[in-house]
């Protein structure tokens, strides 16, 4: 990764470090809910405790679930609603207005005190802050990524799962600090909670200071503030033949679907020629990644690692938040060092392989090493030891391909009419499935034991090894190719395409130099036309010209 690309893109990476602090809320709040139900506290102020004060496990698990899945559920109709409004007010007042939905459901969690109606506020407070999620988990990737140049597009989205896996470790740890430091209280969920408005407040100022997406700007016909802001992202003047070229191909295929789809609606924009595809696969990726079993664990890792003999509050967080900082460990190494290198398709299988393995392996040792949950060891044994080794290098595979790869390869995909309602079916896939997935997995684990871990190595290999055979590669491709790679467009009319808008934009800034070097711009319909067809014949010898009218303001 060479540091003069870096400087160079530096501020689209710091328009990604503002988008993506919303992702950070995304895996703090998917981590978060585990931990805090697992606390004694908690169980005890809840009534999620018998009589002889022993855990309820069929009132955990069903607490547990809500507290989990309700977020879901919110954040499904928040990524289904981001489409439309995306559309209107563009990314960035998008990104904005959601984070703002999420505080409010944030504030509502953190002020439950109340046992008889403190469950009903942190279930609102935790519905609202999902429809917050689930908008900005569908605008940031698209923002991102509609922003950022095709040699780092892969790395800069990539950015989005570093910041999901810090959100996570942030989580694993606050959990673990309230349970050691303060084991008693309201505190014990009011904090957690609460910390959520940390990263909202730092999105929502950060907002304030990025320009708006290009490819957007573009798409609604605000071309100027188009070229003048994809210029400002490439850190070069608006005359450059890079960024001339840039928007030249940008305008292209935005022409090319507004004339392909003038007069029709959202019925083409799903079914038109070559779309349909890409729609399938937005919404079949995040069915296997949800199902590959890595939210099961990371939503539910305490347990998890009780189930594996990591029992007691303090060994289970403790592994937990190991946990969390081997996977933004490992991801930061993959998005920054490899994403370009190894490609989409080649990461994807070898990440479904390696998890596959890992878990036919924890499930082996689980069958044939049973936990005991009614005389639990002091300190875990070592198979214990080793089924959580085999998670750390389970979580490194996850972080190098179906961790990243599904929300970089969805962005690559769509054009700039239909993307955001791509990123929206897609998030709303991922959400979706991940409701069904939170609400089901405390039952799982207790009802399954070790055969779970044998259920999501079977998913990984036979169902998601499978799917990253059959996908196209999209790897070093820009985002208007991709309607060559799916069958839009033959790739012989959009070289003709991207032709004739180059020199139509090359044709504008010479009439411009071509005014400013001899005088003040005048009326060109007060001027002679010999002078105009002069002009015209120097700066397109071949006849082939663009009417001055759209050559002026």
């Amino acid at each position: 990764m060479a540091i003069g690309g870096i400087f160079k893109n530096i501020r689209v990476y710091y328009l990604a470090f503002i988008a993506y602090w919303g992702i950070v809320l995304f895996g703090y709040d998917t981590g978060i809910a585990g931990g805090v139900v697992s606390q004694p506290y908690f169980k005890q102020e809840f009534g999620l405790l018998n009589p002889n004060g022993t855990a309820n496990q069929k009132r955990t698990n069903e607490v547990s679930s809500n507290v989990v899945s309700v977020l879901q559920a919110g954040a499904f109709f928040g990524a289904l609603a981001s489409a439309p409004v995306s559309s209107k007010l563009g990314r960035k007042w998008t990104l904005f207005a959601f984070t703002l939905v999420f505080s409010i459901g944030a504030i509502l969690a953190t002020v439950a005190k109340d046992k008889r109606h403190g469950l009903q506020l942190i279930y609102a407070g935790r519905v609202i802050s999902g429809f917050g999620i689930g908008g900005i988990s569908a605008v940031a990737p698209a923002y991102v990524s509609e922003c950022s140049p095709k040699d780092v597009r892969g790395r800069i989205t990539g950015l989005f799962q570093i910041m999901v896996a810090i959100g996570v470790m942030l989580s694993y740890f606050i959990n673990y600090g309230i349970g050691i430091n303060i084991p008693t209280g309201p505190n014990v969920w009011r904090i957690p909670f609460g910390f959520q408005l940390v990263p909202a407040g730092i999105m929502l100022f950060g907002l304030l200071t990025v320009k708006e997406s290009p490819r957007w700007l573009a798409s609604v016909s605000r071309n100027d503030e188009a070229l003048r802001n994809l210029a400002y992202l490439r850190s070069e003047p608006t005359d450059s033949e890079s960024v001339v070229y840039e928007m030249a191909e940008i305008e292209a295929q935005i022409e090319e679907e507004r004339a392909a789809r003038r007069g029709l609606g959202m019925k083409e924009a799903f079914f038109g020629k070559g779309n349909f595809i890409r729609f399938v696969i937005a919404f079949v990726i995040f069915l296997l990644q949800q199902w590959g079993g890595q939210n099961s664990v990371g939503y539910y890792a305490p347990q998890i690692f009780s189930s594996i003999g990591y029992t007691g509050t303090k060994n289970s967080l403790l592994a937990s938040g190991i946990y969390g900082v081997v996977k933004v460990v490992a991801t930061a190494i993959f998005v920054f060092f490899f994403v370009e290198t190894l490609g989409r398709r080649i990461s994807l299988i070898v990440s479904s392989l390696g998890m596959g393995t890992l878990f036919f392996i924890i499930g082996a040792i689980l069958k044939t090493h049973p936990v005991s949950v009614k005389n639990p060891p002091s300190s875990p044994p070592p198979a214990s030891k080793a089924m959580a080794a085999m998670l750390y290098i389970y979580v490194c595979f996850y972080s190098m391909g179906w961790g990243p790869m599904p929300w970089i390869y969805v962005s690559d995909i769509f054009p700039t009419r239909t993307r955001h309602y791509g990123l929206a079916v897609a998030s709303a896939s991922q959400w979706l499935w991940n409701f069904v997935v939170s609400k089901v997995t405390p039952d799982m684990i207790t009802d399954l034991g070790y055969k779970i871990f044998l259920m999501f190595a079977t998913i990984n290999v036979g169902a998601m090894g499978l799917f990253s055979f059959l996908i196209p590669e999209t790897k070093g491709r820009s985002l208007e190719e991709m309607d060559v790679i799916f069958g839009a467009i033959s790739a012989e009319e959009r070289a003709a395409h991207i032709a004739a808008q180059e020199r139509g934009t090359s044709q504008f800034f010479r009439f411009l130099q071509y005014w400013t070097t001899t005088e003040t711009m005048p009326d060109p319909h007060a001027q002679s036309p010999s002078r105009h067809n002069a002009f015209l014949a120097q700066i397109s010898p071949s006849g082939k010209t663009i009417s001055m009218s759209k050559l002026l303001p």
